[in-house]
């Protein structure tokens, strides 16, 4: 019976996959918009971020939602089909849980983030635009 459920699970990711991929394109928030200066600066800072996620994750989708707003260019790593992004998520954070943020100090500490609302919050108070 477990083998069943596994391939009906792995066959509704399949299916659902590409709508989320389009539904992800299509309801994409507008992106803040900042002086060059400031999103120098902005993209200076998020050198120090990575997002480690599953392409079709719907919370991994939801803070790539929130980084588009937001205009960060976060690098994403693929932890579902990279060994090498799943290995260092797993030797970091202790779980293969996505999505996660790898947060990186200016004395070279790590810290790792593994909740949708809690990257979203930390994004937003680090990176958001007051009104």
């Amino acid at each position: 019976m477990k083998p069943l459920i596994r391939l009906f699970f792995r066959s509704l990711r399949i299916a659902l996959g590409p709508v989320m991929l389009l539904w992800e394109r299509l309801s994409r928030p507008q992106a803040v918009q900042r002086t060059p200066a400031q999103q120098a600066l902005i993209a200076q800072d998020c050198r120090s971020l990575a997002l480690y996620q599953f392409k079709t994750c719907p919370f991994c989708l939801k803070v790539r939602q929130e980084m588009h707003r937001l205009a960060l260019p976060i690098e994403k790593r693929d932890a579902q089909h990279d060994a090498h992004h799943k290995a260092e998520l797993v030797q970091g954070s202790g779980r293969d849980q996505v999505p996660c943020l790898q947060v990186t100090d200016a004395n070279g500490q790590v810290q790792w983030m593994q909740d949708s609302a809690v990257i979203i919050g930390y994004l937003n108070q680090r990176f958001g635009v007051s009104a």
